[in-house]
């Protein structure tokens, strides 16, 4: 049984049936709170599921230290794409990687898999900010752990 709420790396995944590359995830399990009146999965709740996705994420590959002193990330843009209703109860794994990154911004997909099929996908594009709100550049270490991890490119 792949354990709720902990984070999940490669090996796991693929244990769980997880394809390559994924390389980040935590399963769950859908609440009574996050459903609509349809009974299915509200969009609001994936947000929210992805968000705390991110979060784990960049604290798990190191990237707050990575980032330099102070930093600050903010999500510039986020998208949802619904490919099957996800119910209340059902168990599922979110995913998650770094797929592209600029001079001071990087692109992440996600995705939604029960019993091994994606019901839903998603991606957002975090910036990396100094306190007074100005770009910061990506530090080279914070970009070689988004390619050794995740295979990102450099665009």
């Amino acid at each position: 049984m792949t354990p709720f709420l902990s984070p999940l790396g490669p090996s796991a995944l693929r244990d769980a049936g997880i394809p390559a590359p994924w390389s980040f995830g935590m399963a769950d399990r859908v609440r009574f709170g996050e459903i609509d009146a349809l009974n299915h999965v509200n969009n609001v709740a994936y947000l929210r599921w992805y968000e705390t996705l991110r979060v784990n994420y960049l604290n798990e590959y190191g990237i707050y230290t990575l980032a330099g002193e102070n930093p600050k990330f903010v999500v510039k843009s986020v998208g949802l794409d619904y490919k099957a209703e996800v119910k209340r109860d059902t168990s599922y794994i979110n995913v998650t990687r770094t797929v592209s990154m600029r001079n001071t911004s990087w692109r992440m997909e996600y995705a939604t898999f029960v019993d091994g099929k994606i019901t839903t996908t998603g991606d957002c594009v975090a910036v990396l900010l100094n306190q007074d709100n100005t770009k910061r550049s990506l530090p080279d270490a914070l970009r070689q752990t988004f390619v050794t991890r995740d295979g990102a490119e450099q665009l």
